[in-house]
Formats: structure tokens, C-alpha cells, sequence
């Protein structure tokens, strides 16, 4: 995506802007993400987030470089459990996923469905792929790890330094339960 990108919830409810490129574009196949997957798969008119190999991509930004230009009044957390140090945010108009947030991380996961079809960065890495179900198949395509990589942690922290040191806030009004 190139500087002032939109992107937008499934019924148009929710606007948010990105600005330049993104950090890095993963498929993560953690337990977490699988499950909350398929939690939130089970929402009324939700949109799938699993791959079929049960990967869930991800863009990740910047929080500096995102702007909620509209309906960030819809944005609701989803835990999956109350301690959980990773909350996913969803648009509460339609349940459209619209990222995953680390407690006191610098960046954004945005979920891939956000993206119109054929403008998603095209994938950089896979992720956790240790965790990923028995026979689910990946292609190889491009770099997987059992763990993060050593690449992913070195474009976060080449971020978080280009940052200043800074974790902006990014507040929603409730919870949605999946």
C-alpha cells in the first residue's frame, strides 16, 4: 500500500488509513491465532480468517502510520482469555477482524481481509510454523519458521527505533465475546 491508503470493514462502517509500506507481511501459525480464528469465525457474519493450511495472515504497521478516519467507535477487543496479553479488534457493525494488538507493542497486526482484492503486500515470512496442525501443508514459497525469525524481530525493532522508542494507544469502546 502507498502513503494515505484506505481500508475499510466489510460493510464501510469502519475507515482506517496506512501510510507508507508496512513493516512485514506474515502468515502466523501459532495456537493462538488458530484459535481465535476460529472463535471469531463463529460470529454472525463474520469473514473467514484462517487460511486453509490454518495460518492467519497479517500486515503489520507501524502504529504511527495508522489513522482511524472512521468508526473507530465501532472497534470492539476480543481476549482470549482476560489475562491474555494480546487483544484482537474487531468492527462490532459487521464483525469484520480488523487487527491483533501486543500489550505495549509498537505495531499493528492487520488482518489481510481488509485489503481489497489483489492490493495485499504479498507475503514475506511465515511464522510459528511449529505450531501448525499435523498435515497442514505449507508451500514453500517463502521463508517459514518453527519460531519467529530473527528477520521478524529485526524489521520490529528497526521500527520501534525508527519510532523513537514509542507505543502509541489505541483505544476501543468494550468487548466483543466469541
Amino acid at each position: 500500500m502507498t502513503q494515505g491508503s484506505q481500508l475499510a470493514c466489510a460493510c464501510g462502517k469502519v475507515h482506517l488509513e496506512v501510510e507508507r509500506t508496512p513493516i512485514i507481511s506474515t502468515e502466523c501459525h501459532c495456537t493462538s491465532c488458530r484459535e481465535a480464528g476460529a472463535r471469531l469465525d463463529k460470529l454472525p457474519v463474520s469473514h473467514p480468517i484462517l487460511e486453509a493450511n490454518g495460518g492467519t495472515q497479517f500486515v503489520l504497521y507501524r502504529k504511527d502510520r495508522i489513522r482511524f478516519a472512521q468508526g473507530g467507535e465501532l472497534l470492539r477487543e476480543f481476549r482470549l482469555t482476560p489475562t491474555s496479553k494480546t487483544r484482537r479488534v474487531v468492527a462490532s457493525c459487521c464483525n469484520t477482524p480488523i487487527f491483533l494488538e501486543f500489550e505495549g507493542g509498537h505495531w499493528l497486526s492487520l488482518y489481510a481481509g481488509l485489503w481489497p482484492e489483489g492490493t495485499l503486500p504479498p507475503l514475506d515470512l511465515r511464522t510459528m510454523t511449529g505450531d501448525r496442525p499435523e498435515g497442514a501443508a505449507l508451500a514453500g514459497d517463502v521463508p517459514s519458521g518453527a519460531l519467529q525469525t530473527a528477520r521478524f524481530y529485526a524489521k520490529l525493532l528497526g521500527a520501534w527505533i525508527a519510532m523513537g522508542f514509542k507505543s502509541p494507544k489505541i483505544s476501543v469502546n468494550g468487548e466483543i465475546n466469541a
